[in-house]
């Protein structure tokens, strides 16, 4: 993404590091507050007729809101976070990690002003504008915000698992169709703020997963080039004898190059052997 390095070499020095305490400290803060006075949360969320009418700071205390008024999901949630997101952070570098983090906030933010636009001009006086607003800010949250963190995080990081209950193991690939198939169901079952809170919360995991995927190769012709070397591989070569080696990538016996070299790969579940030139390259095969 050549833009995005553009953009790093210029503004990069401004980025925050160890962004996910601030984020955590800040749930947290607002956790604090909605226990103590349960109203303080009507003037933190994300309300679009408030903001128009000069409550600016609800730009950034929707960031404060709780999605749990649950002591133990508080604690839950700071220690799952901190990890997905130092890891995400180290992953990608502060700067790539800021641009999701406040990409997701800020086409939030953008999601729940057209939305409050579509629906003044749809619902005229039948509703208030100060409710309509408030109904719409209920529908954002930080709630998918946080769950583009964990979608991140499973798509690099498939094959770890993670312990439910300290017990369970589960890989993050399969908790991440969980959570993909819970928020299509949501999507579709709600209400149009319901759905636009969705599309526009998860919209930078949306960009990050697509940038992620070389689609290319699904074209036809590289699906039928792909086929057609496999059939070559799993076919005999002319005049080539039985064999002791053959190279699981290439399909390069002895008798294709005596020098060449074979080794069986301890990663690898199952006996696939490879040639000098893809033992350290190659793909580890895995059954499940």
């Amino acid at each position: 993404m050549n833009w995005l390095n553009k953009l790093e070499r210029k503004i990069g020095r401004f980025s925050i590091p160890n962004l996910m305490i601030w984020l955590i400290g800040a749930y947290t803060i607002g956790f604090v507050l909605t226990q103590i006075s349960p109203s303080t949360a009507l003037y933190m969320m994300l309300s679009p007729y408030h903001i128009l009418h000069g409550q600016v700071w609800r730009l950034i205390t929707w960031i404060f809101m709780p999605t749990s008024s649950s002591m133990i999901d508080l604690l839950f949630f700071a220690l799952l976070y901190y990890q997905l997101g130092t890891a995400l952070e180290r992953n990608w570098g502060t700067f790539r990690f800021n641009v999701y983090i406040f990409g997701g906030m800020i086409f939030t933010v953008l999601g729940a002003f057209i939305l409050y636009g579509i629906m003044t001009l749809t619902n005229g006086s039948s509703v208030g504008a100060e409710v309509l607003s408030y109904s719409i800010a209920s529908g954002f949250s930080t709630n998918y915000i946080y769950m583009s963190i964990f979608l991140a995080f499973a798509v690099m990081y498939p094959n770890l698992q993670l312990y439910i209950m300290f017990i369970i193991p589960i890989k993050m690939k399969w908790m991440a169709v969980v959570y993909g198939v819970m928020t299509v169901i949501q999507f579709f079952t709600s209400g149009w703020a319901g759905k636009v809170a969705i599309f526009m919360s998860l919209l930078n995991f949306i960009i990050f997963f697509l940038s992620t995927k070389d689609f290319k190769r699904y074209s036809p012709h590289e699906v039928r080039r792909r086929q057609q070397f496999k059939a070559q591989m799993r076919g005999p070569r002319p005049g080539a004898g039985v064999t002791k080696h053959k190279c699981a990538i290439c399909g390069r016996t002895e008798l294709d190059d005596p020098t060449l070299e074979f080794r069986f790969c301890s990663k690898c579940e199952g006996n696939y052997e490879y040639c000098q030139d893809h033992l350290f390259t190659h793909q580890h095969i895995r059954r499940s």
